[in-house]
């Protein structure tokens, strides 16, 4: 596993603005009343914990000054240039303490997407967000190559991954490197579209998030996966059919009418609020 901590204990985080696509917005780990919870939720908790108690019970209840405050600004579907553009701006005028920023992903999945174009634009975007906000957290790709679905992107992945830690070295941000945390190559660590993570795959990223910023974890994100039974070739087979009629297929329907999952879909949590 690398280490991206960096000593990151520079003082306390008291306010986090996520901004990026389904990853972080949270798709795949449902809460309740149809809501979204995800990585970057079940981080925050992590990063309000840390908080001394006596930081955190300043004031009354209705003053947000003195609590942990996080915004998730994140919307599914979201290509670089649209986060950029509504994400950032939003982020800047915010100035948490931290911002997490993933972006780029979407861009890479569609065909004939050149990862070197796709990274200067990401940087441009961190130079802007580095004079504005205390700390920006990048995030690398995923390593793609036990998902059905992606693993022929993984040489492009690879690239933009190897341009986001460059980035992260010129403006000395911290890096959740998602390339490097094995357990999320368990078919457990994903959703059934296999696209997005499963809750416990969420987990187990916020719980990086965390170790990169310094922060003591309750769990290790790298902890191993207790054994399961081997499936058979007709089960998988079966599973594969499933998978195409109920996600392949509507997801090239929605690439050919020119749609986007995050359609009509806005920012879950598009203000500092405390937790």
């Amino acid at each position: 596993m690398a280490d991206d901590s960096k000593n990151r204990r520079q003082g306390t985080i008291g306010s986090y603005a996520a901004i990026g696509d389904s990853f972080t917005e949270g798709v795949g780990d449902p809460g309740p009343g149809g809501t979204l919870v995800g990585w970057a939720d079940r981080f925050a908790v992590l990063l309000a914990d840390q908080l001394p108690v006596p930081d955190a019970m300043v004031g009354p209840l209705d003053d947000p000054h003195g609590y942990f405050r996080y915004a998730n600004l994140a919307v599914r579907g979201r290509l670089l240039d649209q986060i950029v553009a509504e994400q950032v701006p939003r982020a800047k005028q915010l100035a948490p303490d931290l911002v997490s920023f993933c972006a780029g992903g979407n861009d890479i999945l569609r065909p004939g997407s050149d990862p070197d174009d796709v990274a200067e634009r990401f940087e441009r975007a961190v130079a802007d967000l580095a004079g504005s906000v205390g700390t920006v957290m990048v995030t690398t790709g995923f390593d793609t190559r036990g998902i059905p679905v992606l693993k022929h992107l993984r040489g492009k992945i690879a690239t933009y991954t190897a341009h986001v830690r460059s980035i992260a070295d010129r403006y000395d941000c911290p890096v959740l490197d998602l390339w490097s945390l094995r357990s999320v190559q368990d078919r457990r660590a994903w959703d059934n579209d296999r696209l997005h993570l499963s809750p416990e795959g969420h987990t187990r990223v916020a719980l990086r998030a965390a170790q990169v910023l310094g922060l003591d974890v309750p769990a290790d994100p790298d902890q191993v996966w207790p054994p399961q039974a081997q499936r058979g070739p007709l089960e998988v087979r079966r599973d594969d059919i499933h998978w195409a009629r109920e996600y392949l297929v509507p997801w090239i329907g929605r690439r050919l009418r020119g749609e986007s999952s995050g359609d009509h879909v806005e920012a879950k949590r598009p203000d500092l609020l405390p937790l």
